[in-house]
């Protein structure tokens, strides 16, 4: 039985969370939950914490084995990006980009 986990408006470029999403793909969630535990990406406590929500919702399944759980899927989509400015030379203007991530994880047993 599939499970899964939402995060949204997540304040890490997707790019950036979407590498350490790649180390993680396709391992047992013990294991994945090392390697987040360890990475020194800003992104590793959120996804960390999401891993942790969709073992709960797996848990409250009767017929979920929480121990033969992995990652099926996970997905970084991009969310509303914040527009700021910041002053240049001259009088000038440069946009900042603060972009923002809908994470989800999708697990299931073998």
């Amino acid at each position: 039985m599939r499970v899964r986990a939402i995060a949204k408006y997540i304040r890490v470029s997707p790019r950036k969370i979407r590498l350490l999403m790649r180390e993680i793909r396709g391992k047992r969630v013990e294991e994945a939950l090392n390697l987040v535990s360890f990475a020194p990406q800003r992104g590793a406590p959120v996804l960390r914490k999401l891993i942790n929500s969709a073992v709960a919702n797996a848990s409250q399944h009767p017929d979920v084995d929480v121990d033969n759980l992995f990652i099926k899927h996970i997905f970084a989509d991009e969310g509303p990006t914040l527009k700021r400015f910041r002053p240049r030379a001259m009088g000038r203007a440069t946009r900042i980009r603060r972009r923002t991530s809908h994470l989800t994880i999708i697990l299931d047993e073998r």
